[in-house]
């Protein structure tokens, strides 16, 4: 029997053993056994071919964990020589590319500051121009690219309907320019010899999508993810794993809900939205601080944090009053919404790590499931969180069918 008709025999457990691998599930060879519902022999084979499609290791020495009886298991890990995907974030700052492996994990990466201008197709130039320099650097494998963005992106179009924060126009084929510089640049798909897909969402649909499967989210039912960057308040719902992106693409744009009807205008034409009330810009004005053109927007105020928090009372009623009007906005989407954990990002993170408890005070004291029972509410974990998500859009026609890779 040919080694491609056993491929094509356990085709359909591949791709569902390959996800529980990545995301941490089937740690070794008993529990992919048993998350399978198939034999020991049958998930033998399925780990070792997808060790020689070079995308996990099999420990060849098993070790039985310690206190255990019985037989020991096969270690299960993603192989660190693996291929990889192009990832990169644009944000009204400049931009991040990266080469990310299976399971998450970052592999080199390159931040890009510059101004981005009203053609996206010049900084996604320069995105990709960057992405291919790293895998230059590496020598690595490519097989595919995704793209985080500061929009909602709307679907099946791959168009950037709203980006508030960028000089781009409404309805920008960023999913298109995006695919154009890749094939532009030779930047391969791995998977058939063309040139790659350029996936592409928002990006903190990205973000939570990379914590539910490699981060804080991992585990909860109904995840709902908040979080500010370098401008604006975005969030996110995973829902038993999938995302709720609506009819269109255009769900959950938290935003633009507003917590002081007497606040700064929006770009959205509203006034007081956690988009202007709760994002980096805001906590700097807050302080009496005026932003500097040296670093973006979100460094300054994790920095101002960092150094003067405990020092500057200032500082301390600034943070109070973004966590006041975070919390009032995540107690109505708690209302709505009904989620099991909560997870914030970006600046958001920073305001949980100094005082989470008079955020989940607000939260509690403004919603009625979050008076009957304990809600989780968690800084995230992920350093790049867009960016892992990003690379989960390229990584998914993988775990869909990782006989993908095989050469034609």
């Amino acid at each position: 029997m040919t080694r491609t008709t056993k491929l094509e025999r356990g085709r359909g457990a591949l791709g569902p053993a390959l996800e529980l691998v990545h995301t941490g599930r089937a740690p070794t060879r008993a529990v992919l056994t048993a998350e399978l519902g198939v034999t020991r022999a049958t998930a033998g084979a399925v780990a070792a071919e997808l060790a020689a499609l070079g995308l996990i290791t099999v420990d060849a020495h098993p070790v039985a964990a310690e206190g255990t009886q019985g037989r020991p298991s096969h270690r299960l890990a993603i192989d660190p020589a693996g291929p990889v995907v192009l990832a990169a974030q644009v944000h009204a700052d400049g931009f991040r590319a990266a080469l990310v492996g299976l399971g998450g994990r970052i592999v080199a990466t390159a931040p890009g500051c510059m101004t981005v201008g009203a053609d996206p197709a010049h900084v996604l130039g320069e995105v990709v121009d960057s992405g291919a320099a790293l895998l230059r650097e590496t020598r690595r494998r490519c097989v595919g690219a995704g793209l985080a963005v500061p929009s909602a992106v709307a679907e099946p179009e791959g168009t950037a309907l709203n980006p508030l924060h960028l000089a781009w126009d409404a309805g920008a084929p960023v999913r298109e320019i995006f695919s154009g510089c890749l094939a532009e640049r030779d930047i391969p798909s791995g998977l058939s010899g063309g040139p790659a897909t350029g996936w592409t969402a928002n990006d903190v649909n990205l973000a939570a999508l990379a914590e539910h499967r490699h981060g804080a989210g991992r585990g909860a039912q109904h995840l709902l993810v908040v979080g500010t960057g370098h401008r604006g308040v975005g969030g996110a719902l995973v829902s038993h794993g999938k995302l709720h992106t609506g009819s269109s693409g255009l769900a959950l744009e938290v935003g633009h809900l507003t917590v002081d009807p007497t606040g700064r205008p929006c770009h959205c034409g509203g006034r007081g939205c956690l988009d202007v009330e709760a994002d980096p810009l805001a906590f700097l004005e807050e302080t009496g601080r005026r932003p500097g053109p040296e670093v973006s927007l979100l460094e300054q105020a994790l920095e101002l944090i960092r150094a003067e928090y405990d020092t500057d009372a200032r500082v301390r009623a600034a943070a109070g009053t973004l966590i006041d009007r975070l919390g009032l906005g995540l107690a109505g989407l708690v209302n709505i919404l009904n989620p099991d954990r909560i997870v914030l990002a970006g600046l958001h993170r920073a305001l949980v790590d100094v005082d989470g408890a008079r955020l989940r005070g607000a939260i509690t004291e403004r919603s009625l499931w979050g008076r009957s029972g304990e809600l989780p509410v968690l800084p995230c974990s992920l350093r790049h969180n867009s960016l892992v998500g990003a690379a989960e859009l390229a990584w998914q026609p993988v775990l869909d069918d990782p006989l993908r890779l095989l050469p034609a």
